[in-house]
């Protein structure tokens, strides 16, 4: 591989995908080189360039389009019609990897099911993204983030069952299974080396979140007990006289003792409470203690307290604290863009550093059907030809 290739250059990817699980993995995609050809409906294309108000190009090229979209091409086709259906057809006959996010079965209905790609092309990959898969009771429903954390458990994991109930503030669940889907693609086209031949790729936002809870879903089957790291003694996010600590007392021979001696408390309460067992009892009590002491001491005199202690613990920040942070920047998360309509821009930049394989941003992202006649041209083919 040369300076300038990257991973996945000469891969293309026809992304009939929207909102979240199937654009984040496409981006990522797209990051390391893959030809993501973006398939949107005429006039009002992603679900996502249009969800948060506003008119025209400025509203479909809002920030989170953006932040979900760069390095890929965007074609706008009347699918309903034959002559659209037909540019598709010529699509995947050059095509590595076809990816969807809808609801099962509506891209069989649509003319583009897998059956039907695959005659088309047998190398081709059919990557699918579902809220709760293609089978069984719940396949019918509409996948979405939140639905996911309800009905997979994750809503229901709290701290304490005094604690309400709330749906988790970030798309975890779209994230994940983007990922997965991203891990699927790259695993079918590795086969297809070996095979010559192309295959299905599923993923759900409830398969995701099962996964996601593997030690707890373990413990539980073969102890019936729970796993619940929130719900430890000895661990908790806790208001300080300028902000908020998390600590985790674990992995560590004596860690109560060790917290003890970071919050300046007057006595050693592992002599009380010398076993997981006594601690998890007396919860209450210990979590009171500590809530006491943190509050009197700053953000910055708790941290280095208890990391002279070597306990494990942190600052509570905001986004905007984090994007700011040092680590962040040093990290090269944030990536800048020149985007033609907003000017300079800043989106997160790819979590994966390859030492080869810099990341970097071919294409800003793409206006409604911006490059339309281009991607017809490669097929040697017009608008007319899309009527």
């Amino acid at each position: 591989m040369s300076n300038n290739e990257l991973p996945l250059d000469g891969v293309k990817i026809i992304d009939f995908s929207q909102v979240m699980l199937g654009p984040c993995a496409t981006q990522m995609l797209a990051d390391f080189g893959a030809d993501v050809i973006k398939v949107e409906r005429p006039k009002s294309g992603d679900l996502s360039r249009n969800v948060f108000g506003g008119q025209g190009e400025v509203s479909q090229n809002n920030p989170v389009f953006c932040s979900l979209n760069r390095n890929k091409r965007s074609i706008t086709l009347n699918t309903r019609t034959d002559a659209a259906k037909n540019v598709i057809y010529e699509l995947i006959k050059t095509a590595d990897v076809v990816v969807n996010n809808f609801r099962p079965g509506v891209m069989t209905r649509m003319g583009f099911g897998y059956e039907k790609l695959k005659e088309i092309n047998p190398g081709i990959i059919f990557a699918a993204g579902t809220g709760f898969g293609t089978k069984g009771p719940y396949s019918h429903k509409g996948g979405q983030d939140v639905l996911a954390q309800a009905m997979s458990g994750v809503m229901e994991q709290r701290a304490h069952d005094s604690v309400p109930r709330s749906i988790y503030p970030t798309a975890l669940c779209d994230y994940a299974a983007g990922m997965h889907l991203v891990q699927g693609v790259l695993a079918a086209i590795i086969a297809r080396y070996k095979s010559g031949v192309g295959q299905k790729v599923e993923v759900s936002l409830y398969n995701s979140m099962i996964a996601m809870q593997m030690q707890e879903a373990a413990n539980l089957m073969a102890t019936k007990g729970t796993l619940n790291w929130a719900a430890l003694p000895l661990c908790g996010v806790f208001d300080t006289t300028d902000g908020a600590v998390v600590v985790v007392g674990a992995f560590k021979e004596n860690p109560l003792q060790d917290i003890c001696i970071a919050i300046k408390h007057a006595e050693d309460l592992s002599i009380k409470y010398p076993m997981l067992e006594d601690q998890v009892e007396a919860k209450e009590f210990l979590q009171g203690e500590f809530r006491s002491h943190f509050s009197k001491m700053s953000t910055t005199e708790a941290i280095t307290n208890m990391e002279k202690r070597d306990l494990l613990c942190a600052p509570v920040k905001s986004l905007e604290e984090a994007l700011k942070d040092e680590q962040t920047i040093v990290n090269q998360m944030i990536a800048t863009m020149n985007h033609p309509i907003h000017g300079s821009i800043q989106v997160i930049s790819s979590p994966i550093t390859m030492s080869d394989s810099p990341f970097t941003i071919r294409h800003t992202p793409p206006g409604l059907g911006q490059h339309t006649d281009e991607i017809l041209a490669e097929l040697g083919l017009s608008l007319d030809d899309t009527q």
